[in-house]
């Protein structure tokens, strides 16, 4: 049996590490070098390699390095495959801490504050309180929900929305298309941490915008496949919007010429907000594959048709 990654190359030592320290007999080896493509069992990967059913005849689960699985082109994989979403800890914590520093960044006026010391400015503004700064999340995963217990202690008044029904305790909870109004009319700062799926697509745009209160900010920290980013400019433009914090954007990275580089009342981040530590990772590839050929239940397994 062999274990293979197919990630970021920048990290596949750390990977390499955490699996010789907690399985040093299992075989594990890093794209492109393969080895014998017969022995290898267990795919951990972000995108696929082209015809993986004829160049692993033996594979028997694919594991997603990230929460999400919406960058897997699911007509590529072979239907009787299964596909594993990581649930390793690490990644709703990092996830949550960093909506928490955006949301204070907002809250406390960072961004403006980022853009005077560029202009040589100084100028104060009065702190509000947070409990007059509502914060609002779209997508009650399991990321947002850890991003909510996060925020909790600071006193804002949280809400969220979700596709399907969620109760959480000290969140104001929406539900459907039918009521994403009432949820935006009431939110300040507002995160995306949605699954990017065709009816989330572009959902951050001039008409969600609208529905905001005046001067409203937004953290996108979904997929930049969910923004509009001519509607977010004119929404600064015109002062509907305050502020965004995006680190996320579709393309990765971003031409040069691009005008969230050096927009005034944008901060953007490299796609940083949630990382897999490898550790906590490997450990979660490792007791997933035993409960598979133990034919156990598994925790993270995506239902094809029902991906995000």
């Amino acid at each position: 049996m062999t274990i293979l990654y197919k990630a970021s190359a920048e990290r596949a030592g750390q990977w390499a590490e955490a699996f010789a320290r907690l399985a040093p007999d299992v075989p594990f080896r890093v794209w492109p070098d393969i080895g014998d493509p017969a022995a290898v069992e267990y795919l951990l990967l972000w995108q696929p390699p082209e015809r993986i059913a004829e160049t692993f005849p033996n594979l028997k689960m694919v594991f997603s390095v990230g929460a999400g699985v919406d960058q897997l082109d699911f007509n590529a994989l072979p239907p009787e495959l299964p596909v594993v979403r990581m649930l390793e800890p690490g990644i709703a914590e990092s996830m949550a801490e960093f909506v928490c520093m955006a949301t204070l960044m907002l809250h406390r006026d960072m961004v403006v504050y980022l853009d005077q010391q560029r202009r040589r400015q100084w100028c104060e503004f009065q702190v509000r309180p947070c409990a007059l700064r509502r914060v609002g999340i779209l997508g009650l995963g399991q990321l947002g929900q850890a991003s909510l217990e996060k925020l909790r202690p600071f006193g804002f008044p949280l809400s969220g929305w979700n596709r399907s029904p969620r109760e959480i305790e000290g969140v104001t909870c929406f539900t459907g298309p039918d009521e994403l109004p009432a949820f935006l009319a009431q939110t300040d700062i507002l995160v995306c941490l949605l699954p990017l799926t065709e009816a989330t697509r572009g959902i951050l745009d001039a008409r969600l915008f609208a529905g905001l209160p005046q001067g409203a900010a937004i953290i996108n920290v979904g997929r930049g496949g969910h923004l509009v980013e001519a509607d977010l400019l004119a929404a600064l433009e015109t002062g509907q919007l305050s502020g965004a914090m995006i680190d996320v954007l579709e393309p990765e990275p971003p031409p040069p010429e691009h005008p969230f580089w050096q927009h005034p009342r944008i901060v953007m981040t490299p796609h940083i907000a949630s990382m897999t530590r490898p550790e906590g990772g490997a450990a979660f590839v490792l007791e997933t594959i035993e409960r598979h050929r133990k034919e156990l239940p598994i925790e993270g397994l995506v239902a094809r048709g029902q991906e995000y």
